[in-house]
């Protein structure tokens, strides 16, 4: 099944400006700082644990709105003036993720679509496993959340901090979240909390999170990863989609069992804490390479390989925690350039592996290649 694409204001891959028309009526384009605010009730403050939202501002005193989210223990972390939040704390983490360099042969090569069939396959196992929320009325074509009527949908604010999912960087969440959905052509709805919400865990450019959400209708993301270039390019992923600094495996900086669906595609998994952050009912999309993947370039190019045993040892490292409830092969033939082939071979593991004599053997290759890409994407749900 296709995913859908819509046209952005910004490229998903790059997060540089592309020409959009747009009537002067419609809704504004919400920045990537409001996209992230607007999802700040599914996140928690990595040192203390308590629930992150916006000061509220009020404008009958001349208050903007604030770029920060903060707990209710006092911690503050300010948004970086691309649209992230930082909620990296303590010392450095050993964990360096993704290059500039390697975001930018990453971008350009699922920018060509040689990977849009596993984007397809993961945006459908992600809606199929998203159940609807049962506290969501339908009135005409508006979705109201939490309410028997559109009059009855209200908000509640805590002194100086906004309460999770009501309020941010305004009075009501409602207001922006409305703006948020409008401009990307789907269901109003006026509580960001009882809308479907999807983690991705080393989301990278943001790429399979972007083919989530359009597949995923009122659905909201959280693009977490500890490349600082990542998080960068992630704030402009998806109208939807907020994104996040963090190191998974330091905690993930989420609210206990609030999020839907948490996607890991290519990445480490820390599976005590996608257990904790799950809500009942909810499921782990894990997309994992197979032995065959890339295999017409792992001799050649002196790439990484990857064995037999992974699947295995995917679920003996989720057995504790996770039940598999269903998987699924994709696999079919890509025709690369050489072009191609240099950036998924420098978007990899293998980008810092004998890089000058690899450009050799890329020369030697044939122009274009069949390469096989080959992988599993697999459904878990907590025990």
């Amino acid at each position: 099944m296709p995913v859908s694409r819509r046209t952005e204001p910004v490229n998903r891959l790059t997060g540089t400006s592309v020409k959009t028309t747009r009537s002067s009526l419609g809704p504004a384009e919400p920045s990537p700082a409001e996209r992230l605010l607007a999802c700040a009730d599914i996140l928690a403050c990595p040192q203390c644990g308590h629930p992150l939202a916006c000061p509220v501002a009020d404008p009958t005193v001349g208050d903007t709105p604030a770029r920060a989210l903060r707990c209710p223990g006092g911690h503050s972390f300010d948004l970086a003036k691309q649209g992230y939040v930082s909620l990296l704390t303590g010392a450095s983490t050993k964990m360096t993720g993704d290059t500039p360099a390697m975001l930018d042969a990453r971008a350009a090569f699922q920018s060509a679509g040689h990977f849009a069939p596993i984007a397809e396959a993961l945006a459908r196992t992600v809606a199929e496993s998203t159940p609807p929320h049962p506290d969501t009325a339908v009135f005409g074509d508006t979705a109201v959340f939490g309410a028997k009527s559109p009059a009855a949908a209200t908000t509640t604010t805590h002194t100086g901090i906004a309460a999770p999912g009501r309020s941010v960087a305004a009075s009501s969440a409602a207001h922006l979240m409305a703006t948020l959905l409008a401009a990307d052509a789907v269901p109003t709805a006026v509580s960001g909390s009882a809308m479907p919400s999807v983690l991705e865990i080393g989301a990278g450019t943001g790429y399979y999170l972007a083919a989530v959400l359009d597949a995923v209708a009122g659905g909201r993301g959280i693009a977490l990863d500890v490349s600082k270039a990542a998080a960068r390019r992630a704030a402009r992923a998806h109208v939807r989609a907020g994104s996040v600094l963090a190191d998974a495996w330091r905690g993930l900086p989420v609210r206990d069992g609030v999020v839907d669906v948490v996607v890991c595609v290519f990445a480490p998994r820390n599976a005590e804490e996608v257990a904790r952050a799950l809500r009942p009912g909810g499921r782990f999309v894990v997309v994992t390479p197979t032995s065959r993947h890339l295999g017409e370039l792992i001799g050649p190019l002196g790439m990484v390989s990857v064995d037999e045993g992974k699947q295995d040892r995917l679920a003996e490292s989720l057995g504790g925690r996770f039940e598999l409830v269903g998987r699924e092969s994709v696999e079919y033939s890509m025709r690369l350039s050489r072009a191609d082939v240099a950036n998924v071979v420098g978007m990899g593991p293998s980008a810092f592996h004998a890089a000058e004599r690899r450009l050799e053997a890329i020369a030697a290759l044939p122009d274009p290649m069949p390469v096989t890409a080959s992988v599993t994407v697999s459904v878990y749900r907590p025990r």
